[in-house]
Order: structure tokens, then sequence, then C-alpha cells
């Protein structure tokens, strides 16, 4: 995703050869993703930073355009790749086997957690239950419990309930006005906004699923992510004036 920027601005110049090799790397890298290891998180998200490529910076008409080619793409990979038909059939097996039979599961698990920290957020809305506080919580819910609903974890898999539970509202006020101030950092034109943008974009959906500003690599990736485009982005700014909002 983050190579569409350079494949436009390559294809608009009429660098054509540079555009190929851009789009081969591209090409390449959803390859693996699509038959060597598949991610049920990336399949959701991914089809959001296409339109967030093609709301910013596609035509109305080359954004339809691609968009049916999107589709054709995606029909011919599930059609070719058993890997991805399975882990998108995953999404309902787990719920049936949570549901039905109260086992563990990768999708299941994560609904049964969310009901639960939904409760503990009703506990104490405004300030929360305190930094720390989630495992112990989970703990006194699984007390009598068996199956799913006796697990206990210290994340419930979606970062705006695991601020919600420890800080309340007031942790996701501030959450939100993280990730507002660092997407209105990256409006404008060029790679490092694009691939800012991107890191931000991402770790919004992906954190409907996990906690990823918590977790050790998705955090750090966030941090350096937008660390680095943040500052060539300032940079730039600083020596040449702010860019033109882009955003309609």
């Amino acid at each position: 995703m983050a190579l569409a920027y350079p494949v436009m601005m390559a294809l608009r110049a009429g660098r054509m050869r540079l555009a190929l090799l851009l789009t081969t790397i591209a090409l390449s890298l959803l390859a693996n993703m699509m038959f060597v290891v598949v991610s049920r998180t990336a399949l959701v998200t991914m089809p959001i930073m296409l339109a967030v490529f093609a709301l910013l910076h596609l035509r109305l008409r080359t954004a339809i355009i691609g968009a049916i080619a999107v589709v054709l793409l995606a029909a011919a990979v599930w059609s070719a790749s058993p890997g991805l038909r399975a882990t998108g059939q995953k999404f309902f097996t787990d719920w049936q086997e949570t549901t039905l039979y109260n086992n563990p599961s990768g999708v299941g698990s994560r609904l049964e957690y969310w009901q639960k920290s939904l409760r503990f957020f009703a506990q104490a809305p405004v300030t929360g239950h305190g930094t720390g506080s989630t495992r112990g919580l989970f703990e006194q819910a699984a007390v009598g419990q068996v199956g799913v609903r006796a697990e206990i974890v210290a994340n419930p898999h979606n970062q705006t309930l695991n601020v919600a539970v420890q800080w309340g509202v007031l942790g996701i006020v501030v959450l939100y006005a993280l990730w507002w101030k660092h997407l209105a950092l990256f409006r404008g034109d060029g790679l490092a906004a694009w691939i800012g943008l991107l890191v931000v974009v991402q770790n919004i959906f992906t954190s409907l699923f996990n906690s990823h500003l918590f977790d050790f690599h998705e955090g750090w990736m966030y941090v350096l992510g937008v660390g680095v485009a943040g500052g060539m982005v300032l940079g730039a700014r600083r020596d040449t004036g702010p860019a033109s909002p882009h955003w309609r």
C-alpha cells in the first residue's frame, strides 16, 4: 500500500519502468500475504487503505476502474488460494465454535472479551478501574465459569476497550485525540505524508481487533512510523511552508 503513491507519481511522470518495478514489488508482497501467511486483520484493513488512497489521490473515474480491477483480482486470488479461503471461513467457524460449544477461538474469544470489557467499563465509566486492572477484573469474572467464559486475559483485544476499562471516558478522549492529531499531521502530498497516514489509518482499524498501541512490535512500529514520517513532513513544511490540504 505504501508503494501505491510512488507508482502513481511515476506513471504521471511517464517513468513506466520504475512504475512497473514498484508494482511488481507490491504484487509480490501481496502474493506472500495471500498465499503464504494470510492475516485476517490485513484482510479487513487493506480494503480500507485502498479506499483512503482512492479518496485522496484518484479521480472518480479512475477510482471506479480501480475498484473493478481490485474486485476481479480479489476473486481470482480467492479461487486460487486455499489458505485465503480457509482464513475467510474461519470467521464463521470461530464464532460457531464459541457460541455453540463455549470453546475458545480467535473471533469467538474476542466477542467474549468485548462483552465483559463493556460491563467493566459500565461499572466505572468516567475514570475507569485504574492502570493494570484488566487482568484482575477478568479473574473475578471467571470465578465459577468454564470454557471461554473462564479465560483470564490482560488484553481485551480492542484498543478502545483496553483504554476504557483502565481509564474510562477520559482515556478514550485522549486516545482519539492522539489519533486525530496524527491524522491531521499527515495532510498533504508527499511520500512521507502518505506513509505516515497509512501507519495511522492501519493502526486505527487494526485496533478494532487488537490493542496494537500497547503491543511491543506493533506499538514500536507506530512510534517509529509516525516519528520518522512526521519528522520528515514537519521538516519539509518548515523549509517550504505548509502544504495545501487536499482532503476532499
